[in-house]
């Protein structure tokens, strides 16, 4: 199966494309991408897009916030899931 293929088959979109990172995403998850000349390189921090903005998942005190521009909030348990979930199936899809 071809990269594509194992993108299509997790509903993952290349939303952008740059000389030096793609940008994929899932519903409201985010996630960029090292291009490479082999292709695809490491996966950058995971995020979502909020009403304010794109944030990303970032503990502290054990605790799970989302954090971008315009502050930071506590991550709900089904949006850690949704994050995790995302980045799992992008490793996988991508085959890092």
């Amino acid at each position: 199966m071809s990269v594509a293929q194992r993108l299509a088959s997790f509903h993952i979109q290349i939303a952008a494309e740059g000389p030096k990172h793609f940008v994929f995403v899932r519903e409201n998850c985010v996630a960029l991408v090292e291009r490479t000349d082999a292709g695809y390189g490491s996966i950058g921090s995971t995020g979502v897009m909020t009403e304010s903005g794109l944030a990303y998942l970032i503990w502290r005190d054990r605790r799970p916030l989302l954090a971008g521009k315009s502050g930071e909030r506590p991550a709900e348990t089904a949006e850690v899931a949704a994050i995790r979930r995302f980045s799992d199936d992008l490793k996988t899809a991508l085959s890092l």
